[in-house]
């Protein structure tokens, strides 16, 4: 088994160093973590040339980002790499609240059939990064070069020029466009000018990762004030290779140098593991870490040739797992627009769309994981006796538990405001609204097997679901191929049994179309289109309307 975490990659010279000028790319992305690398496998699918610059040759180190949601794996489905996720990961979709030692309530994240992914799994982040890296290997269009650090950059006309440094000197680089995805302490932000601004909490938390030999439940663990860890929170979950990743709540007074040391972390998992009744059981510490998080984003997410993704444009508290999920998510709205204006389909325009609909996403977030962490940790004791009196209703009263909030938990946003929508000209129900990502529910395929609907969505273009047989579908397929569009066309049809949790969550009769963008989100629906209908909703999600 390959330990990802001490990998090193090699530097290497590349022929750019040598020339007499900046050689030109079409896109430069500066920082290999899970966003670059999922950007850069995105763009090259796309069959667009890309350039990763990492300023170091590690993975990273501990396992930092765990929690990876369906609608990301639906993304590293479609990267080519979501099934080796899904088989190393820890999947779940229950989560338990505890107020004291007492559970008070149980969540199910996915109560229903018919998902081919869970709700989450649980991976350490250096697999993710390790199996994006090895994904990368087999693409020829991504030039990946460790140990090269973007020390300038300068915006001039159609480029953006880079001065890279490496072990043997520095050298240029001229962009037709940077995607910044270089991390909460972005150099590209820095050498712009720019900053991110928002709200730092005042508070500590432990992240300590354990092994040990112990069968619990796979689900997510939430206590408020236990009676092992007084006065504050801790949360349990499982990862792959029998790790545990166990939070902390220390208190802003914590000393951080302190808190990591392992005599003083071994007698809070003892107490821990003590109390759900795994006295026995012994444990060894992996990787510890004390931190203070943020809520914070910058401005704007796009600075002329620059766009920023990931961490580098927006932070939130770990609770609800929305930081590396909502950094995926980035890479899979830019990826496509990038490539479209690349390849001369779309106007420079279309770009502008992506940093206001991130933008609208990272507030959700935000918004989001500000008011867990004002659950989470009160400062005021009115805060607190409000939470407490919430925590002892949640037993007894289920209107209570829609005010506990131990971190909601990351879903894809709706986009509902976003220009690339076509509205709604009929009436519809359900939650597919134009700016929704698309469901996935089990379909037929045309080779007579069941399959999965997101799976037959075309990675590189615009694709249509057409619901249903007969008279009026044959009419929508009619108005598909009278548009002339370049369209991937899913008829979704078979048994009632085979359609019915597709045309239910779709709320879709015979001859329903949906219009998918290539990143899978929802942007026009009709109960019988029109091809100058279609021509016009392609054209609008493309800013050429």
């Amino acid at each position: 088994m390959i330990d990802y975490q001490s990998l090193r990659f090699d530097y290497k010279r590349h022929a750019d160093q040598d020339a007499a000028a900046p050689a030109h790319h079409p896109v430069v992305i500066v920082g290999a973590g899970p966003v670059g690398l999922a950007l850069a496998i995105d763009l090259a699918l796309r069959q667009v040339p890309v350039v990763l610059l990492d300023n170091d040759n590690t993975l990273s180190s501990g396992s930092r980002a765990i929690c990876f949601a369906k609608r990301t794996l639906e993304v590293f489905d479609r990267l080519g790499c979501g099934d080796r996720m899904v088989d190393k990961g820890v999947s779940w979709n229950v989560g338990k609240v505890f107020f004291h030692d007492e559970q008070v309530y149980r969540f199910d994240l996915l109560p229903e059939p018919g998902h081919e992914r869970p709700a989450f799994i649980n991976l350490q982040q250096y697999y993710v990064e390790g199996y994006l890296v090895e994904r990368v290997a087999e693409l020829p269009l991504i030039d990946l070069r460790w140990n090269h650090k973007v020390t300038g950059i300068a915006q001039q006309g159609d480029s953006a020029v880079l001065t890279v440094e490496t072990p043997e000197g520095n050298y240029q680089l001229a962009a037709g466009y940077v995607a910044a995805c270089d991390g909460s302490r972005s150099n590209l932000r820095q050498l712009l000018g720019l900053e991110a601004k928002g709200r730092i909490f005042r508070d500590r938390f432990l992240i300590a990762d354990i092994t040990m030999d112990a069968q619990l439940p796979t689900e997510r663990r939430f206590w408020f004030d236990p009676s092992f860890h007084p006065g504050q929170s801790v949360l349990l979950h499982k990862q792959a290779d029998g790790m545990w990743r166990v939070d902390f709540q220390l208190g802003w007074d914590a000393d951080p140098v302190e808190e990591r040391k392992p005599e003083n972390i071994t007698p809070r998992v003892r107490a821990l593991l003590d109390s759900i009744g795994f006295e026995g059981v012994q444990f060894q510490i992996g990787w510890a870490s004390v931190y203070t998080f943020a809520c914070q984003r910058m401005e704007r997410f796009r600075h002329g040739r620059v766009l920023f993704a990931g961490d580098s444009a927006h932070g939130v508290s770990p609770f609800g797992a929305r930081g590396a999920n909502s950094g995926v998510q980035d890479a899979d709205n830019l990826a496509w627009k990038l490539a479209a204006v690349v390849r001369g389909e779309a106007p420079d325009a279309l770009l502008d769309s992506y940093a206001s609909e991130r933008e609208f996403a990272a507030d959700e977030n935000i918004r989001n994981s500000t008011r867990a962490t004002d659950f989470i940790t009160p400062k005021s004791d009115v805060s607190r006796l409000f939470r407490d009196a919430v925590l002892e209703l949640t037993k007894r009263h289920a209107f209570a538990r829609t005010l506990v909030n131990s971190g909601r938990l990351s879903v894809a946003t709706v986009l509902r405001d976003s220009p690339l929508n076509t509205p709604d000209a009929e009436a519809f129900a359900g939650a597919m609204v134009p700016g929704a990502a698309a469901a996935d529910a089990p379909v037929a395929r045309a080779d007579g097997g069941t399959g999965w609907l997101l799976r037959e969505c075309h990675a590189d273009r615009f694709t249509a679901l057409v619901f249903g047989i007969g008279d009026a579908t044959a009419h929508s397929l009619q108005a598909l191929k009278a548009s002339d569009a370049p369209l991937h066309v899913v008829q979704v049809r078979g048994t009632p049994a085979e359609v019915e949790l597709a045309a239910q969550r779709y709320d879709a009769q015979p001859g329903t179309v949906y219009l998918l963008r290539p990143d899978q989100h929802v942007c026009a629906r009709w109960r019988q289109p029109t091809a100058a209908g279609i021509r016009a909703a392609i054209d609008r999600a493309l800013a050429k309307a």
